[in-house]
């Protein structure tokens, strides 16, 4: 006999969280394999510093990317960082991978090298790599502490990626989403993650969502009826009333 087991809200939520990033992922392949077969160059739609013509690439920018090296390396650091600002901060994921692509960009506009342009989610990453780390130690829950160290262990040398060492890396765009990702994390810093830290039951600890029992016992060991010890009390309290008593005991 087969028996449908329905998935828990954690797992269907776990699963959601996953589409989005998803969904990019297969958006920035489809926009390299086009611009790589077909030889279209738009490399050239990039952010250009401080040129008019630039302005379009702090929409373009994350959006375009050089070999397969960088996008294969980017695509997996979306997936990754992308599931975890969704499960563990639903409520700003959106907004801080808004801002960080379009403050970002701006940043970038404004102190990049000029000479040719620069592309790749590189920035979007540094910044949800520095909000999801300064996130976790904000709210000091055990859960997004770990979460936290997971992120330094994964991506501890994107940090590397904020200074000068690559002449052909944009570290400017890192630096300014690694800046813009702090910021958000302590401007959000009040708003409840969707994951806490489990709370620690004992054995000893009564349960208080377990009823209290109808019955007692007697020093006799007795069954007493809780009904009855308290319609004997309302009963003595009457006597002591001028007037007539009834002494019928309805157990309803």
């Amino acid at each position: 006999m087969e028996q449908a087991v329905e998935s828990s809200p954690e797992r269907k939520r776990a699963l959601t969280s996953l589409l989005l990033p998803a969904l990019a992922v297969v958006l920035l392949w489809s926009i390299w394999l086009l611009d790589t077969g077909l030889e279209l160059g738009l490399g050239r739609f990039g952010l250009y510093p401080r040129e008019a013509k630039g302005l379009w690439g702090i929409l373009t920018m994350p959006l375009l990317h050089g070999d397969w090296r960088h996008i294969f390396d980017n695509s997996t650091a979306v997936l990754l960082l992308g599931w975890c600002l969704l499960y563990f901060y639903p409520r700003v994921a959106g907004r801080v991978a808004l801002l960080t692509w379009i403050a970002g960009g701006i940043g970038v506009w404004l102190i990049g090298r000029e000479g040719s342009p620069h592309i790749g989610i590189s920035g979007m990453i540094y910044g949800v790599a520095a909000f999801l780390f300064t996130s976790g130690l904000l709210r000091g829950q055990r859960t997004l502490m770990a979460l936290s160290l997971i992120v330094v262990f994964l991506y501890g040398s994107l940090v590397w990626g904020i200074f000068p060492l690559v002449a052909d890396m944009s570290w400017e765009g890192h630096l300014c989403g690694a800046f813009v990702g702090l910021v958000l994390a302590f401007a959000h810093r009040h708003v409840p993650p969707a994951v806490s830290d489990p709370k620690p039951s004992f054995a000893d600890e009564p349960d208080d969502d377990e009823p209290a029992p109808p019955y007692l016992e007697d020093d006799a060991g007795d069954a007493v009826d809780e009904r009855e010890l308290e319609w004997k009390r309302k009963l003595a309290e009457r006597t002591e009333r001028p007037g007539n008593v009834s002494t019928t005991w309805d157990p309803d």
